[in-house]
């Protein structure tokens, strides 16, 4: 009488089994959603395809739909790796107390963030009090937290300088606002600027930097804590053997607006937590 049930439970635990090692043998990555959804598809699949090579493991992209989502999927377990602004890796370790960066670009030591504007007559953010501007996200390092952290050292607080604040929630998104005319000017990442001007995608007849800001550390590539330290390991090996005098591992630096990659620590982004704090973001 026992035998059917016994056999089903072994089966489900069989299939439960073998699920797990599925599981384990997928590499869930992620991204803070700053660009379009298919263009960071398209800057990832090169990457990916790199990963799977050196990891001996399949890699899988997973979307989300805002920067949250990116920090509650590592605090959950539901991705491993995942590209995050400073600012977001700030709120991951604060949320998870583990997560671990791995990487960053070369110029996330020195990141900027730059100010546009359409408007001939602007030439400094004095020329912008009582009109309309735009941020990008507002958990983006580069297109919120430290052009107001800046801004906010100077005696310009947003709210009240400008008539009108709003948050594109895109990098590529506040150009587009600012060339079609929707804000007087906003701010982004140095890097999706130049990227989009290389690209042809800006109006520079039209649209303009006026203004950038200090350096501070931006991007990285964090882990869950979590995760096997020999996986994390491997992976944090497989990319800084990314080489630029190989072609191959060009290309896929090259979508990664990268020179190459670099060691980092949480260290590097204690400035980041604290001017997060100074603007409140941080409860």
């Amino acid at each position: 009488m026992l035998k059917r049930p016994l056999a089903l439970a072994a089966g489900l635990i069989l299939s439960c089994c073998n699920l797990l090692a599925q599981a384990a043998d997928t590499l869930k990555v992620s991204a803070i959603p700053d660009e379009a959804p298919t263009e960071l598809l398209r800057k990832f699949k090169p990457l990916g395809a790199y990963l799977e090579q050196q990891l001996g493991m399949k890699v899988e992209f997973v979307p989300v739909s805002d920067y949250p989502a990116v920090v509650e999927a590592l605090a959950t377990d539901r991705i491993d790796l995942a590209w995050l602004g400073g600012f977001t890796f700030v709120q991951a370790r604060l949320k998870t107390g583990n997560a671990i960066p791995l990487v960053q670009r070369e110029q996330d030591a020195q990141f900027t963030s730059k100010f546009i504007t359409a408007d001939p007559a602007v030439k400094s953010l004095a020329d912008l009090k009582g009109k309309t501007f735009a941020f990008g996200s507002v958990s983006s390092t580069s297109g919120s937290l430290m052009p107001r952290y800046f801004m906010l050292k100077d005696g310009i607080k947003p709210e009240t300088y400008f008539s009108r604040v709003g948050y594109s929630g895109a990098h590529d998104a506040t150009v587009a606002w600012v060339q079609a005319g929707k804000v007087d000017a906003g701010v982004l990442n140095a890097s999706v600027w130049e990227k989009l001007v290389a690209a042809g995608k800006v109006d520079t007849t039209k649209v303009k930097v006026f203004a950038t800001t200090p350096a501070y550390f931006d991007y990285n590539w964090t882990v869950r804590g979590t995760l096997d330290p020999a996986l994390a390991a491997k992976i944090k090996a497989a990319f800084l053997a990314l080489d630029p005098a190989n072609p191959k591992d060009k290309e896929i630096l090259d979508l990664q607006a990268a020179s190459r990659f670099i060691e980092t620590s949480p260290e590097n982004y204690k400035g980041i937590e604290e001017a997060a704090r100074a603007a409140d973001l941080l409860k």
